[in-house]
């Protein structure tokens, strides 16, 4: 495998166009210009996330396996100061048979985590409700 560039997140920080589009995540330098038609949840969502670590914009709307496995097509290098490993399998066009746009129709874009309330939201949903209620049926049974 190539030895991969290391770049500072002030280099990425210059690539945050709709015409030069990088981010980081997870330590690894993506570049993602020539993605940005095909994203799923359109290129504004790359192109906002583009120059920085984008790690927590990436986990936090809970990418499939397959589009995790789709950023190797993107890796360009490491974060300064990376310290994990980096296995990429890019697949080639021409080996796999198929263009990205094809695996896309097969492949979901996300999916949206759907987190639950803390114990003590869901004891204030409870709550309210019935704090309301006996205030509404106080004051209308008070001459």
């Amino acid at each position: 495998m190539a030895e991969l560039r290391v770049f500072s997140l002030k280099q990425v920080s210059a690539h945050k166009s709709k015409d030069d589009c990088w981010f980081v995540i997870g330590g690894k330098v993506y570049n993602v210009t020539k993605f940005l038609q095909e994203h799923p949840g359109g290129e504004e969502v790359l192109v906002e996330a583009s120059g920085r670590d984008a790690t927590r914009d990436f986990e936090d709307v809970g990418h499939s396996p397959a589009a995790k496995g789709m950023l190797d097509n993107y890796l360009v290098g490491v974060l300064e100061g990376f310290k994990g490993v980096v296995s990429v399998n890019k697949q080639s066009n021409a080996s796999s048979g198929k263009k990205d746009k094809l695996a896309f129709k097969d492949m979901p874009a996300f999916v949206i985590k759907e987190e639950k309330p803390s114990v003590f939201i869901r004891f204030l949903e409870f709550l309210v409700p019935l704090v309301i209620v006996g205030a509404t049926y106080l004051f209308k049974t008070l001459p």
